[in-house]
């Protein structure tokens, strides 16, 4: 992941408005402040977070981006899950993308896109098949994120189907999948 880390470091070390850094114990405060001001009251109630609660994040993959001050100002996580089974019924191992957030002050900046980028990549790094998320389609086209690779599988509790999108980083890997999405990381102790 350092060698990600740097390139992206070295990419935006022209502009000097923010850098992407691996998530560590001390930002946790900064980035659930972050998380109320940019997400609101509810976001807790949402399917995505039934999977994450009282989960760790993916290993290497809890991204934070930082200001020139070493400020929180965007962050995402991607969350270990099976996505529903194959054909012959063996859990498909993917990873839940959520929540993506920037902070409103420093929206615009390409914050949002540099940490998808980064995480997109570390998780092709480490071996991931896929990733889900629930979010904009628009926004998450642009990344290779869209409906028709989720068709056959769900959420749990309520979602909007048309913003419920994947990406396969490996060519075929969700084609069979089909069922519900359940948690399958590390649990918090």
């Amino acid at each position: 992941m350092a060698t990600v880390l740097d390139t992206v470091r070295a990419f935006f070390a022209h502009s000097s408005t923010f850098t992407i850094d691996a998530e560590t114990p001390a930002d946790v405060v900064a980035r659930e402040n972050l998380l109320d001001r940019a997400m609101g009251a509810d976001r807790r109630k949402k399917s995505s977070e039934q999977i994450r609660r009282n989960r760790l994040p993916a290993e290497g993959l809890a991204l934070v981006a930082r200001d020139e001050d070493g400020h929180v100002i965007g962050t995402v996580r991607l969350w270990n899950v099976e996505a529903g089974i194959t054909l012959e019924g063996q859990p498909i191992d993917a990873l839940l993308l959520g929540p993506l957030a920037v902070d409103g002050a420093h929206e615009g900046k390409g914050i949002g896109g540099a940490l998808m980028r980064t995480a997109i990549t570390e998780a092709k790094n480490r071996g991931h098949g896929a990733v889900l998320l629930v979010g904009d389609a628009a926004y998450y086209e642009r990344f290779g994120f869209f409906a028709d690779k989720v068709r056959h599988l769900v959420m749990p509790g309520p979602f909007e189907r048309a913003r419920f999108l994947g990406l396969e980083l490996k060519t075929g890997w969700l084609q069979d999948a089909a069922g519900m999405i359940v948690p399958s990381g590390r649990k918090l102790a």
